[in-house]
């Protein structure tokens, strides 16, 4: 019960900022202008990674410790380096993902 309140609560959290602030995580503020999706998108992998904690009080210092994770992985790093974002991240055995000419095309706009 407590889990799903909590995550009615976050989904009124309308950016990375709101993040750190609600979960009480001191930041850079020019790290997370500059990676805010980035550090969003590492926070919900390491959380999407862990069983949560039973107690309410536990999850919830668990999850603020890895949001200050996310955001401490990009202070003195780059989007490249934590490659975060899937279109940083390599294709399996590395090199350059192909893309067949016969999937390219035009979209139309609206």
């Amino acid at each position: 019960m407590w889990l799903r309140d909590l995550h009615t609560e976050l989904e009124e959290l309308d950016s990375a900022e709101a993040f750190m602030e609600w979960f009480g995580v001191d930041y850079d503020p020019h790290t997370v202008s500059v990676y805010r999706l980035h550090i969003l998108k590492r926070f919900h992998d390491y959380i999407q990674a862990e069983a949560p904690p039973q107690e309410p009080e536990a999850a919830l210092a668990r999850a603020a410790a890895l949001l200050r994770q996310a955001h401490d992985d990009f202070v003195g790093s780059d989007a490249r380096t934590q490659a975060a974002l899937r279109v940083y991240q390599q294709p399996p055995g590395g090199g350059q993902a192909a893309i067949p000419v016969a999937q390219i095309q035009r979209r139309r706009l609206h």
